[in-house]
């Protein structure tokens, strides 16, 4: 059996467990003492294991073989190295460097590049996050066009030419980006959110600052590739219908002269002590819409609670079948829509639930989301509900192995976290192993009452009195700046 065939045969297997669970699900089993309806060998398989090398200057090759059925292929090249390694005072370098990259190389003007990636049908980005400890450049295609991507993918990574004309045409349209941002509320309920929970630490920062944008030079951006794009500090991640043996050769000719080095320790700050509730209102005069954010403080990416988190999550909020959605959608018709969700890396990470409601009932609103969040920390969750929430996640993860781009994530994920070898081979297994004391016990610790961190986004004069109901409310405008604090008692 062939490895393409091999991963058709574990995804037919996947879809399977998910039917025996829809059917040993329903049986009846008290709500305090759910076990998984089938045992954990059944629910266990063995997906193909990825192929590994390492050149000599140190760069560590992944190569998953023969996935997909079409004859392409997707590659990532992982600098371990982004938002996290920039100096205090250039926020958004590392994004500045990865967005240039495309720009002009020493031997190809932005143009050429452009041109020659469309007329391969491939695709070429890069991008590092603010918080992020790595940053990413993806190149997918034809196999049949592997090596002439391989040679473009190759000169962006080493051969940048940060050309002044072109650093400024990106700083012109970029700054009218950050400007433009400001009027969608959903990014000022986000910025908002991401500065109470985090403060001064990387990840309260949403968007690169305009004045490291307008002060960012060429020299800088040619000092931070040379110190972090470096192939020790890098892992080249291959999906498609490739093979280790053939590539191999054609990644050395591309990457082998690329020179080692020392790059700078990325510093993984703690996350600062989470302050008192307290509520924050973006006032946007006139608005028909109010844009509401509730969270806190959640977990690391190898957390032990990752899983009982994930099926609270999903209980709450993560699908439009969950409490949020059947609450302020279905019953109340607050809204189109109201979810939750959850994130996760080497610090921690945010939990929380959204909505966009009528001005009118951003009182009503609050009372249901406060009314859930009380609920999933007080009640057990019932054996339908948990049941489906299983289903849900097991088997949208057995549809996503027929994607090779989150194949290529769950691959890097497991390298950057240094997950076990059988994680995603397990990932059913640990789902469903998952009880309702499970979740209560994560959502009795996660969703911490003593901490909400509320955000508003709408009109100041509708809302304000309503939100002050609810604690301590401060005011901004829309370009962040604090307008009014009120203290409600």
């Amino acid at each position: 059996m062939n490895l393409q065939t091999g991963i058709r045969t574990y995804y037919k297997a996947f879809l399977s467990l998910v039917l025996v669970l829809l059917l040993l699900s329903s049986q009846s089993v008290e709500a305090q003492k759910v076990e998984p309806p089938v045992s954990r060998e059944t629910l266990k398989i063995t997906l193909p294991r990825a192929k590994e090398a390492t050149l000599k200057n140190g760069l560590r090759v992944v190569v998953l073989e023969g996935y997909d059925q079409l004859p392409t292929f997707t590659m990532q090249m992982v600098i371990l190295s982004g938002g996290l390694s920039e100096p205090s005072d250039q926020r958004g370098l590392a994004n500045f460097t990865a967005a240039l990259l495309r720009d002009g190389t020493r031997t190809r003007t932005s143009r050429e590049i452009a041109e020659q990636v469309e007329s391969l049908g491939a695709s070429l980005n890069a991008n590092s996050d603010l918080s992020s400890f790595t940053t990413t450049v993806t190149a997918s295609g034809l196999v049949q066009n592997f090596d002439r991507a391989l040679d473009i993918f190759a000169d962006v990574i080493l051969e940048p030419a940060f050309l002044a004309g072109e650093v400024e045409k990106y700083k012109t349209r970029t700054a009218s980006q950050l400007q433009q941002q400001r009027t969608n509320p959903n990014f000022l309920a986000q910025e908002r959110f991401s500065r109470a929970i985090y403060g001064e630490h990387p990840a309260g920062i949403t968007s690169p600052p305009l004045d490291s944008l307008k002060k960012t030079s060429p020299a800088d951006l040619t000092r931070f590739h040379a110190a972090n794009y470096l192939p020790n500090n890098a892992i080249l991640a291959v999906v498609g219908q490739v093979t280790l043996k053939e590539i191999l050769p054609k990644i050395e000719r591309e990457f082998g002269d690329w020179k080692r080095g020392d790059a700078p320790r990325t510093e993984i700050r703690p996350t600062p002590a989470q302050s008192a509730p307290k509520i924050y209102l973006i006032d946007r005069p006139g608005s028909v819409q109010t844009v509401l954010q509730l969270g806190y403080l959640g977990i690391m990416r190898t957390d032990p609670d990752y899983f009982a988190l994930l099926l609270m999550d999903k209980v709450v909020g993560n699908d439009p079948a969950a409490r949020l959605f059947k609450n302020l959608r279905e019953a109340k018709g607050y809204t189109y829509g109201a979810y939750s969700s959850f994130n996760s890396s080497k610090f921690r990470g945010t939990w929380a639930a959204s909505s966009e409601v009528r001005t009118a009932v951003t009182d009503g609103a609050l009372k249901e989301f406060m009314y859930e969040l009380g609920r999933i920390r007080e009640e057990r969750v019932s054996t339908e509900e948990l049941g489906n929430a299983k289903r849900s996640l097991v088997g949208s993860f057995a549809l996503s192995l027929e994607r090779p781009q989150t194949l290529l994530q769950n691959i890097i994920t497991q390298k950057l976290y240094n997950l076990p070898a059988d994680y995603w081979d397990t990932y059913p297994q640990k789902v469903a192993a998952i009880t309702a004391a499970d979740v209560q016990r994560a959502a009795q610790k996660y969703v911490d009452l003593a901490h909400l961190q509320i955000v508003a986004v709408g009109d100041a004069a509708q809302i304000r009195d309503v939100l002050a109901k609810y604690g301590t409310v401060e005011s901004f405008d829309s370009e962040g700046k604090l307008t009014k604090a009120t203290d409600n008692k």
